[in-house]
């Protein structure tokens, strides 16, 4: 179990026995199944619309029988704490970055490779096809199955003083990124001063020069209210990091044959709407951002690519890593 030791996390661990119980008591009256699915994103966020189209398809397939309950805005704790919570079996289902399921499942570091895909559709041609499904199987073996990737954009700079136009901008630079091994090399290879912190921290830390900046896609720029103090944002575009949609497999393993294919079937589908509410969202995220004064940039990535190049060679230097990157690359 869990060690509990701060209020916080004693609240959730109250809150989640709650739940156990409540869910216990639901199935015991009746043939209604109740999977929790709890994220740390706002409900305005396109990614939570997905979640709540998968809800609605997979109450639709399955006639009512089997069903998601949403738990939004980080309610039940950060991404990491609801991944052990998956783990010990007391919540179903999470959506995470695949750079947060890294620390998990080493095979998801890929996904956090700058530069490694070239495009949109190199990213999806890639993730709904082989790769992405020895990706999602690859988590079992820690108790986390993946169902689907949901779309989160292209990551890129963004900055309080000035424009990053080329790596030597970045020179000298604290950016925040994100606790994975493969965001702190990116930044420190491209010049920066990799700085790992909670994201529920981040506003705070630019607010009061604890950072220079911080990359992320445009939706995370915008519910986070990061635009009010960053004025400058890059499209360097150096990551395309997925969501992931996984289910603990101590809830996996107790559903039918039947069960499993309805939440396959309404996972799979709802990715086609979360894709159009991203990008319709970026484009109405585009526009609210240049009422706001936020300037945009669009450096050659050239540079940026050349730079960062030790990042996969690094990893590539692990057998099963590099398998996985020289398929993506022929693709």
């Amino acid at each position: 179990m869990v060690k509990l030791t701060t209020f916080k996390e004693q609240i959730i661990g109250f809150t989640i026995l709650f739940l156990c119980l409540l869910l216990s008591s639901c199935e015991a009256v009746s043939d209604t199944k109740v999977l929790y699915f709890a994220h740390s994103l706002p409900t305005s966020h396109p990614v939570h619309k997905g979640i709540l189209e998968m809800q609605r398809i997979l109450n639709e397939e399955s006639a009512g029988k089997l069903q998601i309950k949403v738990f939004p805005d980080g309610q039940l704790g950060s991404e990491r704490e609801v991944l052990e919570l998956l783990q010990i079996g007391s919540i179903a289902i999470t959506k995470v970055s695949a750079s947060a399921l890294s620390n998990f499942a080493p095979e998801y570091q890929v996904t956090v490779v700058p530069y490694l895909f070239r495009d949109e559709a190199h990213l999806w041609k890639n993730l709904e096809g082989e790769v992405g499904e020895q990706l999602l199987s690859s988590g079992s073996e820690y108790l986390l199955r993946g169902l689907c990737f949901y779309d989160a954009g292209a990551r890129s700079f963004y900055t309080k003083e000035k424009a990053i136009n080329s790596p030597e901008d970045l020179t000298g630079l604290k950016l925040r990124v994100q606790n994975d091994q493969m965001s702190v090399a990116m930044a420190n290879t491209l010049g920066a001063s990799a700085t790992p912190m909670a994201f529920s921290e981040l506003y705070t830390a630019l607010q009061q020069n604890v950072v220079d900046g911080a990359e992320n896609n445009i939706p995370s720029f915008v519910t986070s209210n990061h635009f009010e103090v960053c004025k400058y944002y890059t499209f360097d575009e150096h990551t395309m990091i997925p969501d992931v949609v996984i289910i603990g497999t101590k809830f996996w393993d107790k559903l039918s044959d039947q069960e499993k294919e309805w939440l396959r079937a309404a996972s799979k589908e709802s990715v086609v709407k979360q894709k159009q509410f991203w990008k319709e969202t970026i484009a109405e995220q585009m526009e609210m951002l240049k009422e706001n004064n936020v300037k945009f940039f669009y450096p050659d990535k050239g540079p940026f690519q050349e730079k960062s190049k030790p990042v996969m060679e690094n990893l590539m230097k692990d057998p099963k890593m590099k398998a996985i990157i020289d398929k993506i690359n022929s693709n």
